[in-house]
């Protein structure tokens, strides 16, 4: 049985298209028992090469971002910091992509209760940060549940979707409908008061896979606008909700530093900040005003983008690095147009893009639903995190904080990137296609749990 099991897990690493096939008799009568498929399994270098194509900018880009926080003479330090949570991260990546998906199938709901059990940890005793809490502190290192729950909500609705296909149907059960709406919820009630642009974010993950998973029009639109409808009326109520309670010291500090009124500082008043922030974003004739410090970190990234220009100015030689708050990490795109310009600028967002639309192409190549849903759903998990960073940055929706991933300095968020790329690699490496043999498509049908061994909805009716 030790050669059959063997056989067995060769086939289902069966990923080329030419599949050799060898037939074997079953051994001890098993009806079960297949025939040895040997194939080589795939390396998707697309997915390789963007990730450490990002990694380089990172290391290039930071070196001129992370200016203000040198310390000494020790220019490289925020370097070395910022490298070694990247070697991590890719040591995490590299173990991800050895592990079969399945097996990352079945440890979702713990990943998830885990997700969910930090978010509650950190509403329960974390840290002020900009008004809200968001960070616990673990071994001396602040630690954002925020990071981890949108790759949660990612894989949790992928679980949902995949278990709850209905057979021979472009469409999901109701069952799944309101399962995976009510999980959404759940996340994004979680999340909502930390702040709006996480929320958005994760709610958009969340009807993006119901999109691609699957679901059938009428069920989608429903999903849609119960999210509409209760997001309306949970902005409407944190935005118009006073907040009576007394400023802690890092509240009256942050008050005094960014020279804003008392009822706009942290607790459930922060709404009060989303609807300042909006009200900024529409400010007339902001473009022409003076330069004020009020507004300081929008003008200042309009200003570095603008001397970037066309071509840039060159690695390392930002100017306004110097002058922007937190140019590191939530407007490190900022100092990326600037010294590449608006070429190197469409290139990072090209990077992006094609880790979706690699992600797109795989998923129909997939024979099951399962592999599908999970890569898709890592790569909403960082294009829509970029794409959100670069939307800040360029002025097109109104001032907040996202890291751009993989490049903004931040340990967590590193990680939880480099987890997401893993379990892409993962699917990639082992997930059989459509092109493969019949029985190496058997094979994996009769391996994945019995509840998610529906075909992709791309190859359905």
């Amino acid at each position: 049985m030790d050669s059959l099991s063997q056989a067995v897990e060769t086939a289902l690493g069966a990923n080329t298209a030419a599949v050799d096939e060898t037939p074997e008799s079953p051994v001890g009568g098993n009806k079960d028992a297949r025939p040895a498929v040997r194939a080589k399994k795939r390396i998707d270098h697309h997915l390789w090469g963007t990730y450490l194509l990002l990694v380089m900018i990172a290391m290039i880009e930071l070196f001129s971002a992370s200016v203000q926080e040198i310390s000494a003479d020790d220019i490289f330090s925020p370097l070395i910091r910022h490298g070694r949570f990247i070697l991590i991260g890719l040591l995490l990546m590299l173990i991800m992509q050895w592990i079969h998906y399945r097996f990352i199938f079945k440890m979702i709901p713990l990943y998830v209760i885990f997700s969910v059990g930090m978010m509650i940890a950190v509403r329960g005793g974390g840290e002020d940060i900009n008004g809200a809490v968001r960070s616990i502190t673990i071994a001396g290192t602040p630690v954002l549940p925020s990071e981890f729950m949108k790759l949660a909500v990612a894989l949790g609705m992928a679980y949902i979707l995949a278990k709850t296909q209905v057979k021979g149907k472009r469409d999901v059960s109701w069952w799944g409908l309101g399962i995976g709406l009510g999980f959404l919820l759940l996340c994004a009630g979680l999340l909502f008061s930390q702040g709006l642009s996480n929320t958005v974010i994760t709610v958009a993950i969340g009807l993006a896979m119901m999109f691609v998973g699957g679901m059938g029009w009428p069920k989608f639109l429903i999903a849609l606008g119960v999210v509409g409808i209760l997001g309306l009326g949970g902005y409407k109520y944190k935005t118009t909700h006073e907040d009576n309670s007394a400023l802690s010291e890092r509240q009256e500090l942050a008050m005094r530093l960014n020279h804003a009124d008392a009822d706009t500082i942290g607790g459930q008043g922060r709404g009060k900040v989303w609807n300042k922030r909006v009200d900024d974003f529409y400010r007339p004739n902001k473009h022409l005003e003076q330069f004020s410090l009020e507004h300081q970190q929008e003008q200042l990234s309009f200003i570095a983008q603008a001397h970037g220009g066309v071509f840039g100015v060159g690695p390392g030689k930002s100017r306004e690095a110097a002058r922007l708050p937190l140019a590191y990490s939530d407007y490190v795109f900022a100092i990326i147009v600037e010294e590449l310009g608006l070429i190197g600028g469409l290139f990072i967002l090209l990077v992006y893009v094609w880790i979706l639309g690699r992600s797109a192409k795989l998923t129909l190549q997939f024979k099951h639903t399962m592999p599908g849903v999970l890569v898709m759903g890592c790569a909403f998990v960082i294009v829509f995190q970029a794409l959100y960073h670069m939307a800040i940055v360029s002025g097109v929706i109104p001032v907040s904080g996202q890291p751009l991933p993989l490049i903004s300095k931040g340990g967590i968020s590193v990680l939880a990137t480099s987890l997401t790329f893993g379990v892409m690699l993962s699917v990639a490496r082992h997930a059989v296609h459509i092109t493969d043999s019949k029985q190496a498509q058997r094979i994996e049908h009769d391996l994945l749990p019995q509840s998610a061994q529906e075909v992709s909805p791309a190859l359905r009716n």
